[in-house]
């Protein structure tokens, strides 16, 4: 798992790639609506006992003069969010 942003965005969103059966990298895929929204998300860890997964998740505030900042926040769901992802 790693966080990249589209071309064209400001915000990165978390990527999954599984490995086929030959060995290689299948395609990124985006981790959908569960994980990404229009905010940031990064910093993707995978609990050592598998069960969750982390990640940082944050929002753009402006100031009452107009220069803005980042706010973020940790995040956490059922790693089981990763198998429905896996291809079949």
């Amino acid at each position: 798992m790693w966080d990249a942003k589209k071309d064209g965005e400001n915000t990165p969103d978390i990527y999954i790639s599984f490995r086929n059966k030959a060995g290689s990298w299948g395609e990124a895929i985006n981790m959908g609506d569960i994980i990404n929204t229009a905010a940031y998300e990064q910093r993707p860890k995978v609990t050592p006992d598998g069960k969750y997964l982390f990640f940082w998740r944050g929002d753009e505030k402006v100031r009452k003069d107009g220069s803005s900042y980042w706010v973020g926040n940790p995040h956490w769901v059922d790693a089981q969010v990763i198998e429905n992802l896996r291809p079949q």
